[in-house]
């Protein structure tokens, strides 16, 4: 270790004799990713593994396969021997060392055998991460990849925070919401007298407590936001789910940090993310994937979800009261309320970008000004006219689309993000990367949603809304039955703009338009959803959300709904849909017309026929919103949610079946 202007400088050598990887080549998404901090990789040539720094051994995997150790400047190294030999059950490896162990840099501390891990089919690539990366870490320099290098020698130095002359604080409150959570599980474990240690997976906090007799199994099982409560392995697991990362942080900054155990977190979290993630066949891995991709939707959307609701109910009342004539869209009062509810839903690219972007370990800010460009009011405008909207980038052709409100666009560039800042920072120099690398980011993200994802989805939008309006010319029920129940989906992946002008169109040439009436309809089958998990579910923050989410959706504001709630439990959005296509088919069996750009239950007014007023077509559209309000409330109530799906979303793992790291 070296110290050269304040900057700690810690030297980490080869743990074995081989080929010198960066991270992005293993073949384990858990640490090619990042997600367990920065480090390097090693392809073996030799089964002698030796510790890559000075410092005290802080974890000994049950199964031999990994080890971590906590230098005195406070970095905390994990090596990982192969992939996915956790299954081997500590076979190939020979141990030398034990957890508490005063260990030097290039001190021998386990024996690999390279042939045993191969005949079992598994990989032998030693990783290295620095697993507390984000707390400690400047920055990670290495002698160059690709190349041959001995174990013992420096093949990487870490330029690392001086935390040696921090004085640790055990405050009682850390300032955290799941404070009163933390204290109430530390008091019932027995209190910290009765804590060894504590460590977290991906779902579970995960105590070694000196006698497990002492805690206390009810209390805890039962308190707010404590899923259940499992024995396993030596350990006392208190399920959280999702938000365990945080209830672990706020258990930690009131017992002190000298019960974690930084490197056993991350071998846990790797094993348990990668159980969680392991699938087989072509089936399994659609359906995971697009759970992955709902999962990172719904999570991003989660911290606007509030702000969403209250945006939709205000443009329902705005609807309103323009269709009664008591506003006029002219005024001044029209102007500056409706610009107070449509900014949030004009401007969602920008701040969905910087979620998604925290969601998935891209640059916050690189990703929102990505979001300001793709709605940036030249490109909104030209995309507006036909005559413009399609153009050429440096003689590429490509077509613009307008991205106001759009969700999936923006997603793409938040998980793109990384991997381009990932390539961008390894081919420019480090005195220059905080100037070039965020523009260059932004750039390449620009053009590829510009001329990659928006051609793409013009042309999938325009042949869809084609195909629906020729179903509608053949048979309105027949139509009303497959644009209610796929309406939906395709507003989750921006390909519902194809539909919009033929309203528009229908509207301004016509006078009316059947296809909006239909489209209303999803709106109260989403809204009628969410409606019926406030009635049945008894978690008070979820009825709460509920709520406010129907009466945004039957306002035409679906995004509270969708992602609030109904994709997140994905079963409640397939029943809503069904829900949907059944009441589609009603409105299109009926024919109920629509008259102006407004919808649901409270565009009421559009549904009146001029020079005629309350009619037939009128109370077609009551017998067929309210009906579908009717269908999707029942069905949702009764076969698309339970209380018991809370606990399956925030605990996948199978409680009885964990493998422990």
């Amino acid at each position: 270790m070296n110290v050269m202007n304040d900057q700690t400088l810690i030297s980490l050598a080869a743990p074995a004799d081989g080929k010198l990887l960066t991270l992005t080549k293993v073949q384990d998404p858990v640490f090619s990713q990042g997600l367990m901090g920065q480090g390097f990789a090693i392809e073996p040539t030799s089964g002698d593994i030796v510790a890559p720094v000075d410092g005290t051994v802080t974890l000994v995997s049950e199964t031999k396969h990994a080890f971590g150790i906590r230098t005195k400047d406070g970095a905390d190294i994990l090596v990982h021997l192969g992939i996915d030999t956790v299954e081997l059950k500590g076979e190939p490896f020979e141990v030398a060392i034990k957890q508490g162990d005063k260990i030097v840099a290039g001190q021998h501390v386990i024996t690999m055998d390279l042939k045993m891990v191969k005949d079992a089919g598994k990989q032998t690539t030693i990783i290295l991460a620095i697993t507390n990366s984000n707390d400690i870490l400047k920055e990670l320099m290495t002698t160059g990849f690709d190349k041959t290098v001995v174990a013992g020698t420096t093949v990487a130095v870490a330029s690392v925070k001086d935390v040696t002359n921090t004085v640790e604080t055990k405050p009682k409150n850390t300032g955290s919401k799941y404070d009163a959570l933390a204290a109430d599980i530390v008091k019932n474990v027995g209190g910290v007298e009765n804590i060894n240690s504590v460590i977290h997976c991906i779902t579970r906090l995960r105590f070694y407590l000196k006698d497990d007799n002492k805690a206390n199994d009810a209390v805890i099982e039962n308190l707010d936001g404590v899923i259940t409560v499992a024995k396993a392995g030596g350990q006392y697991q208190v399920v959280i789910g999702q938000t365990v990362a945080d209830v672990y942080d706020a258990v930690i900054g009131q017992i002190g940090s000298k019960f974690s155990n930084d490197t056993a977190t991350a071998e846990a979290v790797a094993e348990t993310t990668k159980d969680a993630n392991k699938v087989h066949g072509f089936w399994p891995n659609v359906k995971q994937g697009a759970s992955n991709f709902i999962g990172v939707l719904t999570a991003s959307m989660i911290p606007i979800i509030g702000i969403l609701a209250g945006s939709g109910i205000l443009k329902g009342i705005l609807a309103a009261l323009t269709g009664f004539k008591i506003l006029s869209t002219t005024s001044g009062t029209y102007v500056v309320l409706n610009a107070i509810g449509d900014a949030t839903f004009y401007f969602l690219p920008i701040i969905l970008g910087f979620t998604a972007a925290k969601k998935l370990g891209s640059d916050p800010i690189v990703i929102a000004i990505v979001g300001g460009i793709l709605i940036y009011p030249q490109i909104v405008l030209l995309a507006g006219k036909a005559a413009t909207a399609s153009t050429n980038f440096l003689g590429i052709p490509t077509t613009l689309v307008s991205y106001t409100s759009s969700v999936f666009p923006i997603i793409v560039a938040a998980w793109l993000g990384k991997y381009i800042e990932r390539f961008l920072k390894r081919i420019i120099p480090t005195y220059i990367r905080s100037v070039f690398v965020p523009i260059l980011e932004a750039l390449i993200l620009s053009l590829i949603i510009l001329i990659g994802v928006g051609p793409i989805i013009t042309l999938l939008s325009k042949g869809l809304s084609n195909g629906l309006v020729a179903i509608y010319s053949f048979s309105p029920t027949l139509s009303g039955f497959v644009l209610g129940g796929v309406y939906q989906t395709m507003v989750i992946f921006g390909l519902h703009w194809g539909l919009i002008p033929i309203v528009i169109n229908d509207i301004a040439t016509n006078g009316h338009s059947y296809i909006n009436s239909i489209l209303s309809i999803t709106m109260v089958a989403q809204g009628g959803a969410v409606l019926a998990v406030f009635l049945k579910t008894k978690d008070k923050k979820l009825k709460e959300m509920s709520l406010a989410a129907a009466i945004s959706a039957f306002c035409g504001v679906t995004e509270p709904a969708l992602y609030g709630v109904n994709l997140k439990y994905k079963r409640i959005f397939v029943v809503a849909s069904i829900a949907s296509a059944l009441g589609g088919a009603l409105t299109g069996f009926l024919r109920v017309d629509n008259y102006a750009l407004s919808g649901a239950l409270i565009g009421f007014p559009a549904f009146i026929t001029p020079g005629v007023g309350i009619g037939s077509n009128f109370y077609s559209y009551l017998i067929s919103h309210y009906g579908t309000l009717l269908i999707s409330v029942v069905l949702v109530y009764l076969f698309g949610f339970t209380d018991k799906m809370l606990a399956k979303k925030n605990d996948p793992m199978n409680l009885n079946n964990v493998k422990l790291a």
